[in-house]
């Protein structure tokens, strides 16, 4: 299942299988085979094989690599994803790359962004819009 949809508060929390609460702080690297919510800081990289959720008040100070992550707090260091959105609260430094990213209005990234193919064999005159390979340079 997707962290998107119009559902998207139940749903995420439906998939929620570790949370990093408010308060907490984690030193080192953070790998798990499901779905992360962070609200607290995780000083390393972060490794979700599902999804990643960094909440109003989580920071993620290194990189991270899932299939999707949603952003409503800050992450300093490249992202890697299939799916990213970055809400209006969201502040993201460092590099980007995704097949698919909606920015709500006031979110805020500074870095590169590069927009990958996605691995699908699936034809179309949409699949051939959204694959082209371009890299953008956003400074706000």
């Amino acid at each position: 299942m997707s962290l998107f949809g119009k559902k998207q508060k139940d749903l995420m929390e439906s998939h929620i299988s570790t949370i990093i609460s408010d308060g907490c702080k984690i030193d080192g690297n953070l790998s798990t085979t499901t779905s992360v919510r962070i609200d607290g800081i995780v000083n390393g990289d972060v490794l979700a094989n599902q999804g990643i959720v960094v909440g109003n008040t989580g920071k993620i100070l290194g990189s991270i690599k899932a299939s999707e992550a949603v952003v409503f707090g800050s992450i300093a260091g490249n992202i890697q994803v299939q799916k990213l959105e970055i809400k209006s609260t969201g502040v993201i430094n460092g590099d980007i790359s995704t097949q698919t990213i909606e920015v709500e209005f006031g979110a805020v990234y500074n870095g590169r962004i590069k927009m990958t193919e996605a691995n699908s064999s699936s034809s179309g005159s949409a699949q051939k819009v959204s694959s082209k390979k371009e890299e953008y340079s956003t400074e706000i």
